[in-house]
């Protein structure tokens, strides 16, 4: 729960582990490979491996943070899976609106009850939310983060397992692009990589490329075309700022 490795964050907070896997993104799921390791290494939050957990002890960690950071809320679970509750949603929720130093970011592959909870949260300016699109035939995950009244919306295209094209990028404030990385990596295509960059261009959105993954993810590296992207919203009160776009 300190410094994240994740590059397009600085610290996670996980208040729920575990999850369950819902698409073709989830087949090498990193979260399972790293929570399975915890357990056999006696790690308390890990007792129940994999399956979904809620840690009430761990939601005022936020608070304790003085100095203000990006924040991965739950990198080892999914905050709208169906086992977690509404009521332990809200006391995230309550935690993230408290501590409005921090920009808290919220993804989840389950735009549905997402959208379907929105109404019964309190968004703050400083939630992020966003959605995973792994390939084109999960698209309508954009639709419902859209009904989302979150300040900052993104898209997680990662892990990237095919091309996606025509994007609806309106009101969309951020787009990352990552491949998957691990022993069974799955391939990435630097042409699919390149258009849904273009598209970013074309309608101002900021652009953060991740990694080209592979089996060593850091032999690989993460330059595109020469340049390395890590364009990001900047959330001003009264409006929207866009920090390194052309």
């Amino acid at each position: 729960m300190a410094t994240s490795k994740i590059e397009w964050t600085e610290s996670t907070w996980n208040p729920v582990t575990g999850c369950s896997k819902i698409s073709e993104g989830c087949v090498n799921c990193y979260a399972e490979r790293l929570a399975k390791r915890l357990k056999a290494m006696g790690q308390k939050n890990y007792a129940n491996g994999f399956n979904v957990t809620l840690h009430p002890h761990a939601l005022t960690i936020p608070l304790k943070w003085k100095k203000s950071r990006l924040v991965f809320v739950n990198s080892m679970s999914d905050l709208f899976h169906h086992d977690v509750p509404l009521e332990f949603i809200q006391q995230i929720f309550h935690i993230m609106n408290q501590a409005s130093w921090h920009r808290f970011q919220v993804l989840t592959k389950r735009a549905e009850r997402l959208a379907e909870l929105a109404p019964f949260l309190k968004w703050s300016e400083n939630i992020w939310t966003g959605v995973t699109v792994e390939q084109d035939t999960y698209l309508d995950r954009l639709k419902y983060l859209k009904e989302v009244p979150s300040a900052i919306k993104f898209l997680s295209l990662e892990p990237l397992l095919g091309p996606i094209t025509n994007i609806d990028l309106n009101d969309i404030h951020w787009v990352i692009v990552g491949g998957e990385s691990g022993p069974n990596a799955r391939p990435m295509r630097k042409s699919w990589v390149i258009d849904i960059q273009q598209q970013c261009v074309e309608s101002h959105v900021p652009f953060f490329f991740k990694q080209w993954g592979g089996i060593n993810k850091k032999k690989a590296g993460r330059v595109l075309n020469g340049r390395t992207f890590d364009e990001m919203p900047i959330l001003n009160s009264k409006q929207l700022s866009l920090k390194g776009i052309l």
